[in-house]
């Protein structure tokens, strides 16, 4: 069988299949032939995963629907930024970025644009931002860093805009600037703030083993095979914006709230593509919801995070504050034994626990009174817990 491409792909011990195909048009209906979605997908996510060791199996195809995404991104409300994370340099993340310009739509691939350029640029015509290193801006203070942290916050939502000053002291206009656009953030693990990752799709890259494989990236080789897989890509999309702009997929259970906002428009194009991808991009949305809810987002919830495993160890309703400093000065990989530059104190514990509605009470313990931290009612921990914990799965007896 003869195919668009002349590749096949093999997936997770799937059966080969071969490259672009066409669909037979329907007579009647006198339309002309309409690529296969699912198909153009699976030659995305064969060509992307020949360049990167991916650390999981739902990597490549998550990539292939974000980039498929940037080619119908007008007509979703919101566009979620893609995170490429690394504990350390040389673990993949400009490669990804270095293939994604061959598949995503007007590619803008920066290092250290200015905020003006990147602002115009992205306010002139539809891009997408692919940048790297680009932990560095919230790393160091500075107006234009807030500059760009303003442009990359804001651009998730298609109605939003960024107002600044022009002008002079004595004709001073507001000038606005629609920052809508797709963003791909290559940076170290950390160098983030909560307002990026919260509105992000985050895969932790890894440094190859020695034993895994890619294929070397050649520029110019890389810009000719591309070609037919971006056409087809951008074509399909083509076709099927409006029906994907529309769509209000189901989401696989208890994907809520911004994550189900972040994985609506790739759920809504998995669902056009139709063939194996409406499941395996459900497994993936599960995959990535569930690795970003099992990391802390601030120390606040981390916070929380490790009260519930204190009290649930121990099946406590309430504990002394001397003892829940002790358990966790004593956790493994906690900062709370040098919270910035100090052990947590009861004085640290109560101030960031104010914050989610958790105070202290006096009760009676051994004897006496001590004062502490209790599970339920007025104040209690529970209440927070259900608000800024992902629920507890219990395993069966």
């Amino acid at each position: 069988m003869s195919t668009a491409t002349g590749t096949t792909a093999t997936h997770h011990g799937e059966a080969e299949r071969p490259g672009l195909r066409l669909l037979t048009p329907d007579t009647d209906m006198g339309a002309g032939p309409q690529l296969d979605g699912a198909r153009v997908l699976d030659d995305v996510w064969e060509f992307l995963a020949r360049f990167s060791a991916f650390p999981h199996e739902y990597c490549a195809p998550m990539l292939a629907l974000w980039y498929a995404h940037t080619w119908a991104v007008e007509q979703f409300y919101v566009t979620p930024r893609l995170v490429l994370s690394s504990a350390e340099p040389g673990s993949g993340k400009t490669r990804v970025l270095e293939v994604a310009q061959y598949l995503v739509k007007s590619p803008e691939m920066t290092f250290s644009a200015s905020p003006a350029a990147l602002f115009r640029m992205v306010s002139s015509a539809p891009i997408t931002i692919l940048f790297d290193e680009v932990d560095a801006i919230f790393t160091k203070m500075g107006s234009g860093n807030e500059d760009l942290r303003a442009l990359l916050n804001a651009g998730y939502k298609r109605s939003a805009t960024v107002a600044r000053c022009k002008g002079d002291a004595n004709n001073m206009v507001v000038e606005r600037f629609a920052v809508y656009a797709p963003a791909a953030l290559a940076g170290i693990a950390g160098g983030m703030p909560a307002t990026i990752t919260t509105r992000a799709i985050t895969i932790n890259l890894r440094r190859r083993r020695r034993e895994e494989r890619v294929d070397a990236f050649r520029e110019r080789l890389v810009a000719i095979e591309s070609a037919p897989i971006r056409e087809a890509l951008a074509d399909w999309m083509t076709s099927v914006g409006e029906q994907v702009g529309t769509a209000t997929p189901v989401m696989p259970e208890g994907v809520t709230d911004r994550p189900a906002e972040i994985w609506e428009p790739l759920l809504a194009i998995a669902d056009a593509a139709g063939g194996h991808w409406p499941e395996t991009a459900r497994a993936a949305c599960r995959y990535f919801v569930a690795e970003a809810t099992a990391v802390p987002v601030s120390d606040g919830v981390r916070l929380l995070s490790d009260l519930r495993t204190l009290f649930g160890e121990r099946h406590a309703d309430r504990m002394s504050t001397v003892e829940i400093l002790l358990a966790l000065h004593e956790l493994d990989e906690s900062p709370w034994a040098d919270f910035h530059g100090k052990p947590l104190n009861a004085r640290a514990l109560s101030a960031e626990l104010r914050a989610y509605g958790v105070s202290a009470k006096a009760f009676k313990h051994n004897g006496g009174t001590v004062k502490g931290y209790v599970v339920h009612g007025e104040n209690g921990l529970a209440d927070a817990w259900s608000r800024y914990l992902p629920a507890e799965h219990k395993g069966e007896n």
